[in-house]
This record gives C-alpha cells, structure tokens and sequence, in this order.
C-alpha cells in the first residue's frame, strides 16, 4: 500500500515540476520579441538560444503576436484557443502558427499536438482563406524548432 501511494504522490510530483517548467518557459517566451530596427527584447538566456535557430528569427519579428486567442466553429463545434505564437506577413500571404512544447519524450503526445495544431489551422483558413498556413513546434527542452508541413 506505502509503494503504491509513494508512486502517486511521485508521479504527482513530477506532473506538477513538468507543469512549473512550461508555465515558466512559456511566460518567458512571450516576452521574446525582435522589433522592426532589429533590437531584441525579452529574457536574454532564450533570445540567445532563438538566435542560434535562424528560422526563428522572423517568427519573433514584427509580424508575430504572442499567446494569440481565437475562436470559432469547426463541425458545428465552437472551440476558443489561444495560439503561443502567431505570425502573420500580408505581403508574403504567409501565417505560421508556431506553438511551444516542454516534453522532454517528443513522442508521447505527439499525435494530440497535432490535431491541436490542426484546429488552430482550420480556424484561422475561416480568416486568411488567400494565405498559407503552416504549423510548426519549438521543443522547448532542447530549443528544437519542428516543422510540420
């Protein structure tokens, strides 16, 4: 009975350690911006380790918003979401949606991250029907940027 309760009360415990590291790690992204003259703002450890992701660089840049809701109907269902980065260039008819994920096991839920990046892709066809959306994932635990097209 002891060893069955020491490996709930464990595994609580790291639940909760995992949920700290992403609320922070997510509040410290959001911060992390690059304005139009080029000037970096935002905690400097994560803007160092976005700059050694070259393809990052525009998703922080003036054409990105942080923690982005939206809403609206897909198959008759209404969802509301919030979206940790989006980037918008009207020029290019360009929407990245580009969401942050602390999982150090990039498998396990790999397929739920999907489909949620797919709602937020269905939602946002309804606004920028002319633009391409695509859809990538920063793996936060190791500063990976996946791309999912």
């Amino acid at each position: 009975m002891t060893n069955k309760l020491d490996e709930i009360l464990n595994a609580y415990n790291r639940q909760q350690i995992a949920m700290s590291a992403g609320t922070n790690m997510h509040a410290r992204l959001r911060g992390v911006f690059c304005d139009a003259a080029g000037n970096w703002h935002g905690d400097k450890d994560v803007v160092a380790r976005i700059k050694n992701i070259p393809e990052l660089f525009e998703l922080m840049g003036p054409y990105s918003k942080s923690e982005v809701p939206i809403a609206g109907t897909i198959g008759g269902r209404f969802i509301s979401r919030r979206i940790d980065r989006l980037y918008v260039n009207p020029d290019t008819k360009t929407v990245v949606i580009l969401d942050y994920k602390t999982d150090t096991d990039k498998k396990i839920y790999f397929q739920k991250y999907i489909e949620q990046l797919n709602e937020y892709r269905a939602l946002l066809k309804q606004i920028f029907r002319h633009f391409n959306i695509s859809c990538k994932i920063l793996w936060t635990n190791d500063f990976t940027l996946e791309n999912l097209d």
